[in-house]
């Protein structure tokens, strides 16, 4: 299964945000597994990089990132997916278009998110991150 991970799936495990820390660590184990695939949206390494600069400082977030980096692919976004995302009439935030857009250019089947109701319209399955243990857990039966 190709799951895209939303960037807040990626930040609770990044700045330890409890109560969310535990399932999208053990999401990101099951990528690092090899259990799911699991891509990164191009725009959400920036965001995370930004957010997490400024709270672990520079040195601690090049080195998630690096992590992030060997175990996750990369959703592109390139002038395809953004104008697909601005034509995409079902998104009322772009940021949440541009995810999906990318999400179907790499070939994912689904989308982890903690914002599912910005993902509403989507044409792919959006689970919540609890939601995705139970469906791996379900398919490994």
């Amino acid at each position: 299964m190709r799951v895209l991970f939303d960037a807040n799936v990626l930040l609770d495990v990044l700045l330890e945000r409890n109560p969310h820390v535990e399932v999208a660590e053990k999401l990101v184990a099951l990528v690092d597994n090899r259990r799911i695939e699991g891509f990164v949206c191009a725009t959400a390494v920036t965001t995370l990089h930004y957010v997490g600069s400024g709270a672990l400082g520079q040195k601690a977030v090049r080195k998630h990132l690096r992590t992030l980096l060997g175990i996750f692919e990369v959703a592109a976004v390139d002038r395809d997916v953004l104008q697909r995302a601005l034509d995409s009439n079902g998104f009322t935030d772009y940021e949440d278009a541009v995810v999906h857009e990318a999400a179907h250019a790499a070939g994912c089947h689904a989308i982890v998110t903690r914002d599912a109701a910005g993902f509403s319209k989507a044409t792919m399955p959006v689970f919540q991150p609890l939601e995705l243990l139970a469906a791996v857990a379900a398919r490994a039966d």
